[in-house]
């Protein structure tokens, strides 16, 4: 599929909250519309996987989805499992997947043009079970804040509030995860991404420069016995003064690449942040990769693409 042609059935779904109402903003509806796709609007009825599930039983050849990482990595679901191509437009506040993709976030109307001559790109999936995640999974910290009243409307304030346990080590998560150095037990965070995150150098701090790498990234923030006053503090510069060599982990946290990272323990269950949206999951759990998981519909302009390269690893998508 060299794009998705105006013989093509496309849905976009959209979500108009996301982004403090981009979609509206930037016109995307009526743009999408006049490009030949149809619009279907997320509601407290209808949410953005019902929607791309039905699309896909009334016959939809392409899925697109306008909103945050979170509707994004919705639709994504559901376009991996029916096998079809996804369009993604950068209507979010973040725009993570976006961002690594290369897309033009500050103009998401952009991405449309992928309806009309896209380029058809295959990139992994992260997986646990039956749940898959585009950017990342997260366990400890930023899981706990999800789960506080309050959180999508002053995210700053809610994580300044769950955060000073785990900055004094009393906090730390349920369960031990196992490393290339042996079992890390109740670490204080634990982030698992759909391919590895840059930690060498601050400018592109935490860009993927791949996604079609077939592993997924590890971070295992470890809970000491002295914990240091500030210890985001200690780890951000940990892993920015002495970049972790695969061989050598750091005194406060250990990064490395897997093909699936496992946590596990004895309790039942592990509260976790699946895409910025909270789930719990049961113990143990297995995070995998499924390379190539997930079609995609790209524009060819991609100015946002990172020209940083990152050695040993391949170009950030996979074009066919």
């Amino acid at each position: 599929m060299a794009g998705a042609g105006v013989r093509t059935r496309v849905v976009v779904v959209a979500n108009p909250r996301s982004g403090g109402g981009k979609t509206a903003r930037f016109g995307l509806i009526d743009r999408a519309e006049s490009m030949g796709a149809q619009v279907w609007s997320t509601s407290a009825e209808h949410d953005a996987t019902s929607l791309a599930s039905l699309a896909v039983q009334e016959g939809a050849e392409v899925l697109g989805v306008a909103g945050g990482d979170g509707t994004v990595s919705a639709v994504a679901a559901v376009a991996a499992a029916a096998d079809r191509p996804l369009l993604v437009v950068p209507a979010g506040t973040r725009n993570h997947f976006a961002r690594d993709l290369g897309l033009d976030i500050r103009n998401p109307v952009s991405s449309l043009s992928a309806l009309i001559d896209g380029i058809p790109t295959r990139v992994d999936l992260g997986s646990i079970g039956p749940h898959v995640f585009i950017n990342n999974v997260s366990f400890g910290l930023y899981a706990d804040a999800l789960l506080e009243p309050g959180y999508r409307e002053d995210k700053a304030r809610t994580l300044a509030s769950v955060a000073p346990d785990y900055l004094a080590g009393r906090q730390c998560v349920e369960a031990d995860v196992d490393t290339p150095w042996g079992t890390v037990r109740l670490p204080q965070v634990v982030l698992v991404s759909n391919n590895p995150y840059h930690i060498a150098t601050p400018r592109n701090l935490g860009r993927r420069f791949t996604l079609t790498s077939g592993l997924l990234g590890g971070i295992v923030l470890k809970r000491p016995t002295d914990p240091p006053p500030d210890l985001l503090r200690h780890l951000r510069g940990e892993l920015l003064r002495r970049p972790p060599d695969p061989g050598t982990p750091g005194d406060a946290a250990i990064t490395w690449t897997a093909a699936s990272i496992t946590l596990h323990g004895s309790g039942r269950q592990l509260h976790a942040g699946l895409d910025g949206e909270s789930v719990t999951l049961p113990l143990p759990v297995t995070c995998e990769t499924r390379p190539g998981g997930l079609q995609l519909l790209l524009p060819k302009d991609r100015p946002g693409i990172p020209r940083e390269p990152v050695p040993g690893l391949p170009r950030v998508l996979r074009e066919h």
